[in-house]
């Protein structure tokens, strides 16, 4: 990737976004349901978009949330439903709008009192409270968030009774039923003036912070933290946990500062990410720049994303981790200090994180779950704790509560930051000590993310491969172990290709908004010999998307166009928007 000079810099080195005229197009602008980027589009989690691009606007939230409603009564769901929110400024307005249509469905829906925000991990763990128990009249919710995306983006994502984000079948559902709607000029969409809809006597006010901060007792040693005594610094980075933080260091006696509390829709107060764009990313280094500054003033400081589903972990001894470090520090503790958890529990890991927590796995003797990317697939195993861990190289990651029943079934931003700071008290060392530690038992890792130019046809392709496209029996000078385009744990797509080797393995897979590829690769013999993996990788994965009649990299002939499957894989993106 491109570093930009601006990175790490203050965000108003860089335009900010216009909040008046991004609100003003999201209710005059209308979508054309016949161009696939204005489509409804369900990815990893849930439909994004832009109202400036035409990619979230009114007419998607009125749509995507009738079809919702449909959905539930076609599933007999007939309880609460809680719905959340974060601080882009996309998100109150489709808030009102979703409200106004759940109220004209007669849909009970539960809302925070003095229009609060709402972490993502507090809504999971709400409907799982209020369902724990209870067969009928089940709950389910909404979260109003991209995530980290940049200030002009909103996201809207649906959360069934389990808790955690809706499968593919669901969300296949809802989008295409949506669409439909969209298609028809939204006249089968139910809705009231926000102002009943607020009135009205289905909307609830729901204290969701009490009881979420109470019960984090109940998966995190706090008390090890409270008498340790450790200094650690908080930054909600503009999020929905914003006011979280501060009740948890006085309900739970920490010794935690909140180093900042201003929430600006513009986000002006962020450093910019990697592309000199303003993303609350708390993995990356630039956009963590202010807290990286502050390291030294704490023991330990942390920072999650926008809606706080995802984590970022500043020690002293090595800055901020990354994800795959910290995942692994994570594991490593959390199953032999979990004397409650079953001793069947396995790890959880998508397909792209580090082969480091296989070597963890085995070193802890904890079977693991690979799984594809996006942390639908870690629901059902966190539900019924056949796994006590999941997590994801992106930074996010939920476990178990300390009796081993389940906490949230999406990921939970808090309680990685909270066990941070467990394992530095109990350890005496904190994750960045205890990282290096297990490299030097295990190997040293080195990983990277690139990605390769490709075209709609060609990533068609590519997330329809079979291992046997790929005749390689090397790579990087050592020989192919595994060809993946199921994961192992689950046996569901992963949307392209892993190659896996002793030491080292790739995966390759395509954007579902440009047109690239990702390669993500690691290898535990060094950087010279991480480069022939990506390097390699990039001309396997060419020569199987070309396939047998070109060269790879070469082009298909001119008056040729794609081959039948390519062609019905591209007619079925733009009839029914991309997946991904």
């Amino acid at each position: 990737m491109k570093i930009s000079p601006l990175a790490g810099q203050p965000a108003e080195r860089a335009p900010l976004v216009d909040v008046a005229k991004l609100i003003a197009a999201y209710f005059a602008d209308k979508p054309d349901p016949s161009v696939p980027a204005q489509r409804v589009s369900f990815g990893t989690s849930g439909h994004r978009g832009s109202s400036f691009q035409r990619s979230f606007n009114e007419d998607h939230i009125l749509a995507i949330t009738q079809a919702i409603c449909l959905y539930r009564r076609q599933q007999g769901t007939d309880g609460p439903l809680f719905i959340g929110i974060d601080t882009h400024a996309l998100s109150r307005p489709a808030f009102q709008t979703a409200l106004e249509v759940l109220a004209a469905n007669g849909v009970e829906t539960r809302i925070a009192p003095g229009d609060e925000f709402t972490p993502t991990p507090v809504i999971s763990h709400a409907i799982l409270t209020y369902n724990r128990d209870r067969k009928k009249g089940q709950a389910d919710g909404i979260v109003v968030t991209p995530s980290h995306n940049p200030p002009a983006d909103g996201g809207f994502k649906y959360n069934p009774a389990n808790g955690g984000p809706a499968d593919t079948t669901v969300t296949g559902w809802i989008e295409k039923t949506a669409n439909a709607l969209l298609e028809a000029k939204l006249a089968e969409v139910r809705r009231l003036p926000f102002e009943r809809a607020l009135a009205a006597p289905t909307t609830v006010r729901h204290d969701y912070l009490t009881p979420y901060v109470a019960d984090l007792a109940n998966v995190v040693d706090l008390e090890a933290i409270r008498s340790s005594q450790l200094r650690v610094g908080v930054d909600p980075l503009g999020g929905a946990g914003v006011h979280y933080w501060g009740r948890i260091a006085e309900q739970h006696r920490l010794n935690l500062t909140v180093v900042s509390e201003v929430v600006d829709p513009t986000f002006r107060f962020m450093t910019l990410d990697w592309d000199g764009q303003i993303r609350m990313d708390p993995s990356s280094p630039y956009a963590m720049a202010r807290l990286i500054g502050m390291k030294d003033r704490f023991d330990l400081s942390f920072a999650c994303d926008t809606d706080h589903d995802r984590h970022g972990i500043v020690t002293r001894s090595a800055g901020l981790l990354p994800p795959n470090h910290y995942l692994s520090v994570a594991i490593s503790y959390l199953y032999p200090n979990r004397p409650n958890w079953p001793k069947g529990a396995a790890v959880g890991k998508t397909v792209v994180s580090s082969q480091m927590i296989d070597r963890v796995a085995a070193k802890i003797g904890r079977g693991l779950s690979e799984v594809p990317v996006g942390f639908k697939w870690f629901v059902s195993g966190l539900l019924d704790s056949s796994i006590c861990f999941g997590g994801e190289e992106s930074a996010g990651a939920s476990f178990s509560r300390l009796d081993g029943r389940v906490w949230t079934t999406d990921k939970d931003g808090f309680i990685p930051c909270l066990l941070a700071a467990e394992i530095t008290a109990k350890l005496g060392r904190d994750p960045g000590d205890a990282y290096r530690a297990l490299t030097r038992e295990l190997g040293e890792p080195v990983y990277d993310r690139v990605e390769a130019p490709a075209n709609r046809a060609e990533k068609a392709v590519l997330e329809r491969l079979s291992p046997d496209q790929v005749k390689e029996t090397e790579l990087a000078g050592e020989k192919i172990t595994a060809r993946l385009t199921r994961a192992p744990g689950n046996g569901a797509p992963i949307g392209g290709l892993k190659v896996t080797t002793e030491n080292g393995w790739f995966a390759a897979r395509p954007s579902g908004t440009e047109e690239i590829y990702k390669i993500y690769a690691e290898s535990f013999r060094g950087a010279d010999h991480l480069q022939r993996i990506v390097a390699e990788a990039q001309q396997l994965v060419s020569a199987a998307i070309a396939g047998p009649s070109r060269p790879a990299g070469g082009a298909p002939p001119a008056a040729a166009g794609p081959a039948p499957d390519v062609a019905r894989a591209v007619e079925r993106m733009e009839n029914e928007g991309d997946p991904n």
